[in-house]
């Protein structure tokens, strides 16, 4: 079970999660359940994440790698508003989903 949670505060928010992740009964790990996108002075985006280890790790390589492609596209640091944000992170698990689905 994943435990994410986050909280507005009348100075800003907090965010957590717990970082451990079970493979089977002998195999319990750490993984860091949370992802900080951030650029100083413009906008903190964090992303806390459950469920298939593998499809987490490849939407934020496909949020990562649209950031610097330099195409035009609207990515993270582009988006003009939370909603657009939304859509991207929406849009790059779809991607996932259509590449690997049969595989995670």
């Amino acid at each position: 079970m994943t435990y994410c949670i986050g909280v507005m505060l009348d100075k800003g928010m907090i965010f957590a999660s717990d970082s451990r992740t079970n493979a089977g009964m002998d195999d319990v790990a750490k993984f860091c359940k949370m992802t900080v996108f951030e650029r100083r002075a413009d906008r903190v985006i964090v992303l806390l994440s459950s469920g298939n280890l593998a499809g987490t790790q490849a939407v934020i390589g496909v949020l990562n790698q649209r950031c610097v492609a330099g195409d035009g596209a609207t990515n993270l640091w582009s988006a003009r508003t939370m909603f657009d944000v939304a859509m991207l992170v929406a849009d790059a698990m779809r991607h996932i989903e259509r590449r690997d689905g049969e595989y995670l």
